[in-house]
């Protein structure tokens, strides 16, 4: 790797780290309250809300009432978005006249927006109107982010608080998570994309004509549409000339910036962030890249100063950075060392063997191996999905990076809060087998981990894994699975387990091989999505209430220090052991495979 490459990940690193303190604050003050400007102007309107939807901001919640709220507001906002997409050819902002989205299109992408996991099976600027893609998708993006933040703040107040019956009011935290943090980032944000030539118009798509006219072989068709057949069976095509060029355009910034800040990580267009209207310049690609680690990435902070001591959340912080680098050194490793094969061939060869360029299939020239891997390992580190290269494309090892990021539950930085509550589960978990160790009960944060506690925690760990697992094996065995592989072996494999792994742990990413527009895919998918986050978000919300009616312990000299970089150090060992004994045989038999075959090719 060049220096100009290592200059950019230390860049990106640096500002990231930088900028964890001042936002972490203050959305700590958002939530307890202690922000005077936004209790003098932000109040009025606040409680404006809450009047008119009949909530009463003051009365605070037990964690049963708070995960009802939660899973019924969620489900109506799924019940919404499913009914815009089907009638949205009687509907206005629909300048292009799209027509209805299917029925079992239509679930997969409400459940997949409601989950924060914006897996799209779709293409954005043939199937949704502009008024889809704000009032239903982007407006998902919001309360679905929020949503994860609300869950995390509860689960902190259960580690605040001290014999209490209550957790929080959900719609004063999903309120105040949208109007005071992810509006405004959103709103500075999309003004700077826009400024970068990011599209924000109602206009309709725009016909241009060609600089260089294009000549190609169309099928000719019969008076009944369907395609001319020789006698001999083969396709009679007639030659076609294109001269003209239909360009998308429409409302994309106001959606990308939430799409980004919160890890969200639905595209406008079908091709997402590697699309030029949506990601226009090096720098737009740097602010995208940042955003989708940068609340999760502060939320530690938040962390630490809610439940007063923030070295807590400073070591939590480096237990994510710590595997986060780590994963990010093996993407741009491996795709900086290309393909052995071409190597072999001489293409592009240097004085090492390798390919001067490295693997540059599927990625953009104005981005580059450097900024494609980082992107790669940010999004999937954290539950964002969005691209600016092809997955599918990178070589086995690149591509096994994005993928065991999400197997390991999506807790490095992670979603919006999702990820972070996600990593204190872990946490639970280390300080339960330190316990172990040294035959004592086990404490997190002044906090008995009991039996309640250590059974809500494997449910929340062991869950998904298994909707993965049992998921990509029913596709391996049934025609409409195996009917979407385009890649035989090992790497058609692999496409159906990122399928898997994406959807229970609410990515949204894909390897592109693999045709899941299909009612298996569909359905199978939307259900690994309500599976992989209401069935974690619920047992978190179960431990706060039980950690919430809990007493302090003093510190003694037998109390595990939870902020040192032995617990750190522990910390990352078992989210890798739990990762690596749950999804290390499944990896054989894709990528690994994939890579030793790579390596063998004579």
């Amino acid at each position: 790797m060049t220096a100009n490459g290592y200059l950019q990940l230390a860049l990106y690193l640096g500002v990231l780290l930088l900028l964890v303190k001042p936002l972490g604050a203050y959305m700590a003050n958002v939530y307890e309250g202690r922000v005077a400007f936004l209790n003098r102007f932000g109040a009025p309107f606040e409680n404006l809300l809450y009047r008119l939807c009949g909530v009463k901001p003051t009365q605070e919640m037990r964690w049963t009432q708070y995960a009802l709220a939660m899973l019924v507001f969620n489900l109506l906002g799924a019940l919404a978005v499913y009914a815009l997409q089907r009638l949205q050819a009687y509907l206005p902002l629909n300048p292009q006249a799209l027509p209805a989205v299917t029925e079992d299109s239509s679930f997969n992408t409400a459940v997949s927006f409601a989950t924060n996991t914006n897996w799209q099976g779709y293409g954005g600027e043939t199937t949704m109107s502009y008024l889809t893609q704000m009032l239903a998708l982007t407006m998902q993006n919001f309360v679905s982010a929020a949503t994860g933040m609300a869950v995390l703040v509860a689960l902190i107040r259960g580690f605040a608080r001290k014999t209490a019956d209550t957790i929080g009011n959900f719609w004063v935290d999903l309120t105040r998570s949208t109007l005071y943090i992810l509006l405004p980032l959103s709103l500075i944000l999309a003004l700077v994309l826009v400024g970068q030539g990011m599209v924000q118009t109602f206009s309709a798509y725009k016909t241009v004509p060609l600089v260089e006219s294009v000549e190609y072989d169309n099928p000719k068709l019969d008076a009944a549409g369907q395609p001319v057949k020789d006698e001999k069976g083969n396709p009679v095509t007639e030659k076609a000339t294109q001269k003209e060029q239909v360009i998308a355009v429409g409302p994309a910034a106001s959606q990308i910036a939430i799409k980004q800040l919160g890890t969200n990580g639905g595209g406008f267009f079908n091709v997402n962030s590697a699309h030029p209207l949506e990601n226009p310049t090096p720098l737009s690609n740097f602010l995208e890249v940042l955003a989708i680690l940068l609340i999760p990435a502060a939320l530690t902070y938040t962390f630490g100063r809610m439940v007063g001591d923030t070295r807590q959340g400073w070591a939590v912080l480096a237990a994510m950075t710590v595997i986060f680098v780590a994963m990010l050194a093996l993407c741009v490793g491996s795709e900086q060392s290309g393909i052995p094969a071409l190597s072999k061939l001489g293409v592009d060869q240097t004085a090492s063997s390798l390919q001067a360029g490295g693997n540059m299939e599927g990625k953009e020239t104005r981005f580059g191996i450097v900024n494609s891997a980082l992107w790669a390992t940010a999004t999937t580190v954290a539950s964002n999905g969005s691209v600016n290269a092809m997955h599918d494309s990178f070589t086995p090892l690149g591509g096994l990076v994005p993928m065991w990021n999400m197997q390991l539950g999506e807790v490095v930085f992670g979603g919006v809060g999702s990820g972070l509550y996600g990593m204190l589960i872990f946490a639970i978990v280390a300080v339960f087998v330190a316990g172990l160790m040294i035959g004592r009960t086990p404490e997190y944060l002044g906090k008995k981990i009991q039996a309640f506690e250590m059974k809500m925690a494997a449910v929340a760990l062991l869950l998904v894994p298994l909707v993965i697992l049992v998921g990509t094996a029913i596709a391996v065995m049934v025609d409409p699975g195996k009917a979407g592989v385009a890649n035989p072996g090992a790497h058609g494999f692999s496409e159906i387990l990122y399928a898997f792994s994406s959807a229970a742990n609410n990515n949204g990413s894909a390897f592109a091989g693999l045709s899941a527009n299909t009612p298996f895919y569909n359905s199978a998918l939307g259900l690994a999505m309500l599976l992989g986050r209401y069935w974690l978000a619920v047992p978190v919300l179960a431990i706060a209430g039980a950690l919430a009616a809990k007493k302090k312990i003093p510190v003694s000299a037998g109390t595990l220090p939870t902020h040192t970089p032995l617990f750190v150090g522990l910390l990352v060992g078992v989210v890798v052991i739990v990762g690596a004994l749950a999804f290390f045989p499944v990896l054989a038999l894709g990528p690994i495979v994939e890579h030793l075959v790579m390596i063998g090719v004579h």
